[in-house]
């Protein structure tokens, strides 16, 4: 079992994997030196031709070949730890490069926690793959024809043969399983990454299965899956042990069977005594590299199995080479076709024009398509026909650092690290001065909460978790404000927060507006009144486009919106 597109992309692996082999070769021919000097001198002692005294020199020999196995075997495993060292560096290089030439749209063709867990655990796998497999696997087929030949010339040929007849049914139960093992092992993998997913999914979702009291749904849920997971890796152990059992049956069978053949020969005088102690001690050697490459089998799979997906993940189609830079700021999409899989279409024939400079509204009610429309502009997915544009370059041309330079997207998750307040502002401007931060925090009304706290050193767990939504919000605002972008894109970022700190997003917002091009996507209309245009959405479609006293006019879907959102906000009022 050997995969050609594994040493194709790691070539520089190849002098240690050789190495390998070389040292242990070394390490068989200093143990053959050593039996051949212990079995002399026991024949010697046994004719009584030495004494005791004549031991000194095959001591002496003895000695120096175990010191030398010593760092025969040191080195081998040096050159086993070079080669795994450079296969782990190189694919995992090759998966984050493959990540970053697919941006965003790498979710189409694999899951996060899938990912995650290709790069780690994956590629560990073949880091025992190129570290213990691929060196073996040579070597036990090396070693063999070489104690062939020094058993046939040291002593017999029918002991030789026979043995040498005896290896081949270790491979040969190997590859009995291996059909099994490779169809299990995908399983493996499959329900691994499939669990894994889970797992991060129900870990992020914790604080809304608490809230709902779904937790207890999802705990039936993930013990459903790891007991899956729990069946097919008692399969995959299962089916090691029979394995190794069967090949422990040969290659102990086949040692014992060498044993008897040379003691026989040596009864019937056929055989010296040197060259039987030599053979008896030697015969395991015959199967020993065999039944390691065996041990090292379901390494191995394990490691194909990985190396198939990661391999699967390193041939998704990309997109083409975006090298376009950005000049202008003015965004147009165009006849724009789009669904998330190929049965359903979320956007039809989606067309607006967002000139430079411009205050753009989006609406529609929830499901419209309004997220999706600024996703594609930040080139997250595969657009299914039609294109956008900006500044006139099609965005799938366009390269990943120039439209980050270009746009700055602002949703109502916005993620924070671990660290102080002056680090996350940082991310986003890194040479930007304390004032400056503070001059931004002040613009967002943050400032008087921070320094009432430890000011720019204030600690922020995970995820911000010791801020309220509406703090949290408004400091990403001041990040994005520092980014400092021609384009701002803000998708329901007012959403799910208090009053306050809604206003002063809003505010902020419209201070940007008049020195940047701003696209606020909102289901709240009171927040787009002021938009030079409003696009309204339903059901993937823009169905209305104006400014928003024209649209109130047309009494159209736009209107009926607004009637309902005010009818709710007023609601009670009238009684009071």
């Amino acid at each position: 079992m050997f995969d050609k597109r594994l040493m194709r992309m790691c070539p520089e692996s190849r002098r240690y994997i050789i190495g390998n082999i070389i040292l242990q070769f070394l390490e068989l021919c200093l143990n053959t030196v050593m039996i051949v000097t212990i079995a002399q001198a026991v024949q010697k002692l046994y004719e009584e031709a030495w004494d005791l005294m004549d031991l000194t020199v095959p001591l002496l020999i003895i000695v120096c070949t175990i010191v030398l196995r010593f760092f025969t075997t040191r080195g081998a495993t040096r050159m086993s730890y070079l080669a795994s060292r450079t296969v782990k560096q190189v694919m995992r290089e090759k998966i984050y490069g493959k990540l970053l030439r697919m941006g965003p749209s790498y979710r189409e063709h694999v899951t996060t926690a899938e990912l995650v867990q290709e790069s780690v655990e994956g590629v560990d796998q073949l880091e025992s793959y190129f570290g213990q497999y691929m060196p073996q696997f040579f070597y036990a087929f090396i070693a063999p024809i070489a104690l062939f030949f020094l058993f046939g010339f040291g002593g017999s040929w029918k002991v030789a043969t026979v043995l040498l007849i005896c290896v081949p049914l270790i491979p040969g139960a190997i590859m009995m399983v291996q059909k099994i093992a490779k169809k299990l092992l995908a399983k493996y993998w499959g329900q691994y990454t499939q669990l894994g997913s889970t797992f991060l999914e129900n870990l992020h979702g914790m604080t809304t299965l608490k809230t709902y009291q779904a937790d207890s749904f999802k705990n039936e849920q993930m013990n459903e899956e790891s007991e899956h997971f729990r069946k097919v890796t008692m399969a995959v152990l299962t089916m090691q042990l029979n394995s190794v059992t069967i090949m422990d049956f040969v290659a102990y069978g086949g040692a014992a069977l060498g044993i008897l053949l040379a003691t026989k020969a040596f009864v019937a005088g056929q055989l010296g005594l040197a060259n039987c102690i030599f053979m008896i001690l030697l015969s395991a050697d015959f199967f020993l590299p065999m039944r390691r490459l065996g041990s090292y089998f379901h390494v191995a799979m394990n490691g194909m199995a990985a190396s198939d997906k990661i391999f699967r993940f390193l041939n998704e189609d990309e997109p083409a080479g975006r090298a376009e830079t950005v000049t202008g700021c003015d965004i147009a999409l165009h006849d724009v076709n789009f669904g998330y899989d190929k049965e359903r279409e979320i956007l039809h024939n989606v067309s607006m024009k967002i000139p430079e400079g411009s205050l753009i509204g989006i609406v529609g009610e929830s499901g419209s398509g309004k997220s999706t429309i600024a996703s594609l502009i930040m080139g997250r997915h595969t657009i299914g026909s039609g294109k956008i544009t900006i500044g006139g370059k099609n965005v799938v041309d366009v390269s990943e650092e120039s439209l980050m330079k270009t746009v700055t997207y602002i949703g109502f998750g916005s993620v924070f690290f671990k660290g102080t307040v002056r680090e996350n502002l940082l991310l986003a401007s890194p040479g930007a001065s304390d004032e400056r931060l503070w001059q931004v925090l002040d613009d967002c009304q943050l400032s008087a909460f921070l320094r009432n706290e430890q000011g720019l050193n204030t600690l922020l767990l995970e995820n911000a978790g010791n801020l309220s939504g509406g703090q949290k919000q408004r400091l990403a605002l001041a990040r994005a404000i520092l980014h400092d972008t021609p384009v701002y894109i803000f998708d329901e970022a007012t959403s799910n927060i208090d009053i306050e700190s809604e206003e002063a997003i809003l505010a902020q917002i419209k201070r940007l507006a008049k020195t940047k091009t701003v696209i606020m996507i909102s289901h709240r209309l009171a927040n787009v009144v002021d938009a030079d245009r409003v696009y309204c959405m339903e059901e993937g479609r823009v169905v209305e486009s104006g400014a928003h006293a024209e649209l109130l006019n047309r009494n159209g879907v736009y209107a009926k919106l607004w009637n309902t959102q005010k009818a709710l906000e007023n609601y009670g009022k009238e009684a009071v």
